[in-house]
């Protein structure tokens, strides 16, 4: 199922800027909301790096970006730190919002399938719809410059 054109699901979570982040508190922004598994992952660490490196771009088109997983705040501000992410991380520690955004679920990882966070990512527009899904990303290194295309598309 597809959320795009429909209204984002809202949100309440701690970000790892000491701040309670919401759907609400964006609007009239275009936000990108990217969900991964885990913080200090080579897969996680090289997508977070590629928005890290697109961040001046997008951000001077005004685009908000919020990463989402699991983790703590403790966890989120170590993998800040160690790669210098000028954006906020949202933990999500029942993944409630993961589930909202449908980037949580039955997956495969190492040939067995479990349960957890599906690598994804969603563009709200300033007007809090859906304008673009992946529900699942293939390749992590290169996701971010698929979003970058999108936006100046």
């Amino acid at each position: 199922m597809s959320l795009e054109g429909k209204s984002a699901p809202g949100f309440l979570l701690a970000g790892s800027d000491g701040k309670q982040h919401s759907l609400k508190q964006y609007a009239g922004k275009t936000v990108v909301i990217y969900f991964y598994p885990k913080d200090n992952t080579p897969g996680c660490t090289k997508e977070a790096c590629g928005f890290r490196d697109n961040f001046k771009e997008l951000t001077a088109r005004g685009v908000v970006i919020l990463g989402v997983s699991k983790d703590s705040i403790a966890a989120h501000g170590k993998f800040i730190t160690n790669y210098s992410l000028p954006f906020v991380l949202l933990s999500d520690p029942d993944c409630s919002m993961m589930q909202a955004y449908e980037a949580f679920g039955e997956k495969i990882a190492c040939g067995k399938k479990t349960l957890g966070t599906i690598r994804s990512t969603v563009i709200v527009g300033p007007d809090g719809v859906v304008k673009k899904q992946w529900a699942k990303v293939a390749k992590a290194e290169q996701h971010p410059d698929q979003v970058l295309a999108y936006i100046t598309a």
